[in-house]
């Protein structure tokens, strides 16, 4: 049952992504912040798109260790695996994303 949990919420994740990925205004990657002033709108939605689908998609796999019960030692790979996850795409986008789009 965590594991189907774990994938909903990937899913959702790769749903923003796919979201970002088709729409015709800028997306904003922080929370509770404006995004940026971008050169190209479509070409920035779209790798910020595809990093959300990736970051989902990485997310799902992450958390396979829950598939052999919630009481494996591998639970903390799941956990850890996801912070370094989510440190990474912040620093995708910071020093690749937004440094190239910026206007």
């Amino acid at each position: 049952m965590g594991f189907v949990i774990w994938a909903i919420v990937g899913v959702l994740i790769m749903g923003i992504g796919i979201f970002a990925f088709f729409s015709k205004k800028t997306i904003g990657f922080w929370a509770n912040a404006k995004p940026i002033a971008v050169k190209d709108i479509k070409r920035y939605n779209h790798a910020v798109g595809m990093l959300f689908i990736a970051y989902g998609l990485i997310f799902i796999a992450l958390g396979t260790p829950m598939l052999m019960g919630q009481n494996t030692p591998y639970i903390l790979l799941s956990m850890v695996g996801v912070m370094v996850e989510s440190i990474a795409a912040m620093i995708i986008y910071t020093l690749c994303i937004e440094k190239k789009y910026r206007k």
